[in-house]
């Protein structure tokens, strides 16, 4: 399995509620692409934290990964809500069961 970690500053004046907004809206709309087993998103906890928003995505394999980072879902949720306050973004992927052939799960 493979845990797809993103975190995201954003752009300066983006507030809690539109903070808020974008979890729920990661939730809604990253759920809907089949290859997505699992979704957590949520902000930071302290105002110094370089990285106040995150999205984790959980699939079977780097193929399915794939998949789900091409989905149209997916598209759609980049342009219409990260694009309008993100700055920079980081992206860590990593296996959650070491030994296993990710690339066929």
């Amino acid at each position: 399995m493979i845990h797809h970690l993103v975190l995201f500053q954003l752009k300066p004046g983006t507030d809690e509620e539109t903070i808020e907004g974008m979890m729920r809206e990661t939730r809604m709309r990253l759920l809907k692409i089949p290859e997505v087993l699992g979704v957590r998103c949520g902000k930071r906890l302290t105002a110094k934290e370089k990285w106040p928003f995150f999205f984790a995505l959980d699939v079977e394999s780097t193929e399915k990964l794939a998949l789900g980072l091409a989905d149209p879902h997916y598209r759609q949720y980049e342009e219409e809500v990260l694009a309008p306050h993100v700055i920079e973004n980081l992206t860590l992927e990593h296996e959650v069961e070491p030994g296993r052939d990710t690339r066929y799960s």
